[in-house]
């Protein structure tokens, strides 16, 4: 029987010691990555706020000794290896930022831990940015069934952030949120409909998802975690969602991105 919301943790149901929300191997159901949030900060510039286009990242190879430490907030994100790759430090102008999506479906992507980025041994991280009244994690697709060049399996972790919409006259303290789906595939059953806000969580351990929909009044960010046993972010559109993707050509990417400093994308310079 499937259990709606069964797989989404609003703010403080993942608190544990002294971290805001912690994912591990704790969780029930739960296998190949790791992802901790809490407050601190490492030799990182760091930014305003998420919504304030990249920011830099370190990558620490398996084994390898992490000191935390001034004031601030930190995600740190983990995957199970055995494989030791060498650490590496990721400037700001230095991380890959896509533009995916046009219209209603652009959103902007920050690419500093996936494979064309990042050479890392089992984690694929990456952050979106959606802006207001626009969809991303679109259209629902899925990667759990591993199929060699086809798809690969893959646990994923939403970590969500809202905010009012850039120039909005949106009074102190309003409620920003966004909205988040999964659906049961053949690797399981699986259902989440919730309204996310600032420190929610939401687990994929199978199952199509998508969109995680911003309000028109609320941008949305997400941290995206993934890891299983090949790091490769190779996926399956629902059958019935899958036009979307084809229309993308048909016009132009909002005009409100990119946040924070321009990027490449299809060749050009925006």
């Amino acid at each position: 029987m499937t259990v709606l919301n069964e797989w989404f943790f609003p703010r403080g149901t993942l608190t544990r010691d002294r971290w805001e929300c912690v994912v591990d191997g704790n969780t029930p159901g739960w296998t190949y990555t790791e992802v901790t949030h809490q407050g601190g900060t490492t030799v990182l510039d760091g930014r305003d706020s998420v919504f304030d286009g990249p920011c830099d990242v370190l990558y620490v190879g398996a084994q390898e000794p992490l000191t935390i430490g001034g004031s601030g907030r930190v995600a740190i994100a983990e995957a199970r290896t055995s494989v030791r790759k060498p650490s590496r430090y990721i400037a700001r102008q230095d991380v890959p930022v896509e533009l995916r999506g046009t219209g209603r479906d652009s959103r902007q992507v920050h690419n500093f831990g996936t494979p064309d980025g990042l050479d890392a041994a089992a984690l694929l991280v990456c952050e979106v940015i959606t802006p207001a009244g626009n969809g991303s994690s679109h259209p629902a697709h899925k990667h759990d069934d591993p199929v060699p060049g086809r798809e690969t399996e893959l646990e994923e972790i939403y970590y969500f952030e809202a905010d009012p919409a850039r120039g909005s006259a949106a009074p102190a303290g309003a409620d920003a949120f966004g909205n988040f789906a999964t659906y049961s595939s053949g690797a399981g059953e699986i259902e989440t409909r919730a309204l996310v806000r600032t420190g929610d969580i939401a687990l994929v351990p199978y199952g199509y998802h998508g969109p995680a929909a911003a309000a028109p009044e609320y941008d949305l960010y997400y941290l995206n975690v993934m890891a299983g046993p090949e790091r490769a972010w190779l996926f399956s559109d629902d059958p019935g969602q899958a036009w979307i993707r084809s229309r993308w050509s048909q016009a132009s990417v909002d005009p409100r991105l990119p946040y924070g400093r321009a990027v490449e994308t299809e060749g050009a310079v925006r």
